[in-house]
């Protein structure tokens, strides 16, 4: 997987992979408003299994905000991120604080360059890919690497935290 530079796309998750020389492709579709689901829609676009693209999410966990990248095939376990970071309990974020924390608009949150560092945890589903998607920081635009890179750049704990 070559690593592609695209000056227009400049979001600070490209920037950051850019930045650390890491590999990835960028790619970008048309975003429909209307869409219920954007990892779906991302999937669909891509023309990728939904079991290879991964939604951000941001929970709050005993009062911090922490960051799950599940497939977008499935939903969150909530109890089971709470535990992968040592938590009690978990909760999702409300969405004005996750982009205020972030940086990002929901529907864009990127795992990569975020604007405060949040903990992350990656499911351990990704680790069966050669390669996953996720968002690259804007709707319709989405980053394909290497599970192992997503998780050295985001510091993440791998654990089953998505469920079916």
């Amino acid at each position: 997987m070559a690593k592609k530079k695209h000056p227009s796309a400049g979001t600070p998750a490209t920037v950051a992979l850019t930045a650390t020389g890491t590999a990835y492709t960028l790619h970008a579709y048309e975003h429909d408003p209307a869409v219920p689901s954007y990892g779906e829609e991302a999937a669909e676009a891509l023309g990728v299994p939904p079991d290879r693209v991964f939604k951000t999410l941001v929970a709050d966990v005993d009062g911090s905000l922490t960051v799950a990248v599940v497939p977008v095939a499935g939903s969150l376990d909530l109890k089971a991120l709470a535990a992968a970071v040592g938590g009690k309990r978990a909760t999702m974020a409300d969405p004005a604080a996750a982009e205020r924390t972030t940086g990002y608009v929901r529907g864009g949150i990127s795992p990569l360059g975020q604007r405060k560092k949040l903990r992350t945890v990656l499911d351990a589903s990704a680790s069966s890919h050669e390669t996953v998607c996720i968002s690259a920081g804007r709707r319709g635009l989405e980053v394909e690497l290497a599970p192992a890179d997503l998780a050295t750049l985001t510091e993440a704990v791998i654990a089953p935290i998505g469920r079916a």
